[in-house]
This record gives structure tokens, C-alpha cells and sequence, in this order.
């Protein structure tokens, strides 16, 4: 099996750890087979691939989509080094405001499956950050949302010493209990 899957302290969020075969030419992986995710539980149909450029000290969240456009992600780190933030925003869900982050990077090629009903974002640590990421939806400018990314109700351990890079946008997002929660999966 060429990879390895690890339910995080919310399970629906599961990290995915590929194999990796490297030898003095470079290496190989597979970064998603649907067979295997379908056997360990990542059954949505993926839809549109993205790929961002980051500098260092940008943050880009925390995003998500309301429904019927909500998207679950599969995010990878292919240059650089990022915290990857989860944020479960499902109001009726026992971990409603919990969030799960990780450490994705060129190095360890982990990818973090984030379900439909998340906010995602992420820090870049390294000089500059690629990510490439699959998406179970089409992107729809009418559906894009955001929460806060200081938001003190989720309170999320950034690990930074930085004053971070944001847009605009996400400098004046909603916090969590200023969101429309019925546009919420």
C-alpha cells in the first residue's frame, strides 16, 4: 500500500502519508489513487486541482464554501514548508470550532485530507510555499466565505513570532460566531 492514513483528533480530518521511493535520480510517489482512499474512507469525487505560490509570512485563511458548493480539499506542500489548518465549522458537530494542524512540507510529502464543512488555511514557515491541492467542487466566487484567522473562540496555535502577511479580505473575516451557520453543510 502506497500510503498510509492517519485519522487526526478529528477523524473526519485524516492525514495521508504516501510512500515514497527515492533513489540518487530523485524519487517517485503517488500522491492519490482512488482506490485507496476510497478503501480508507476519503470517498468524495474530486473535481477541479489548484496550485498557489506563497511568500514567507503569508497566511491565506481561513476559507471555506458555503453550501451547495461546500469543497472537501486534499492539500499538498510540493516547495516549501506551511502549518495546514483545519477548522470544523459544521454547526451541529461535537467538535464544532476544533481545529486540526499539521505541518506539510516539500520534505515529509504528508497531504491533509480536510472534509466539506472545514475552513482551511494555512502559514508559510519557509521562504516561499507551493501548495497543490485537490477540491471535491468548482470554485464559486458567490459561495466563498471566511472566518477570522485570530479568532479568539478558536483560538488557533499558529506557532509564529511574526506579524503574519495577509489579504485584505482575510483581514476583516467574520468570527466563527458571526457566520451564517445555516449556509453550512
Amino acid at each position: 500500500m502506497p500510503f498510509i492514513f492517519e485519522r487526526q483528533k478529528i477523524e473526519d480530518v485524516i492525514l495521508v502519508k504516501p510512500k515514497v521511493f527515492g533513489d540518487n535520480r530523485g524519487f517517485f510517489m503517488e500522491s492519490y489513487k482512488k482506490s485507496e482512499f476510497f478503501e480508507n474512507g476519503i470517498t468524495v469525487e474530486f473535481n477541479q486541482d489548484n496550485h498557489s505560490k506563497s511568500s514567507a509570512r503569508v497566511l491565506r485563511g481561513l476559507h471555506y464554501q458555503t453550501a451547495p458548493h461546500a469543497q472537501a480539499k486534499l492539500v499538498r506542500c510540493s516547495r516549501g514548508r506551511i502549518f495546514d489548518v483545519a477548522v470544523d465549522i459544521r454547526p451541529n458537530s461535537k467538535t464544532f470550532g476544533q481545529y486540526v494542524k499539521v505541518e506539510l512540507s516539500e520534505e515529509n510529502k504528508n497531504m491533509l485530507f480536510i472534509p466539506a464543512g472545514f475552513a482551511h488555511g494555512f502559514v508559510v514557515l519557509s521562504d516561499e510555499a507551493e501548495l497543490l491541492y485537490k477540491a471535491s467542487g468548482e470554485y464559486n466566487p458567490n459561495a466563498d466565505r471566511g472566518v477570522f484567522w485570530a479568532d479568539e473562540d478558536i483560538n488557533i496555535n499558529w506557532e509564529i513570532d511574526f506579524e503574519p502577511v495577509l489579504s485584505e479580505k482575510d483581514k476583516v473575516q467574520p468570527r466563527l460566531k458571526d457566520i451564517n451557520k445555516e449556509e453550512i453543510i
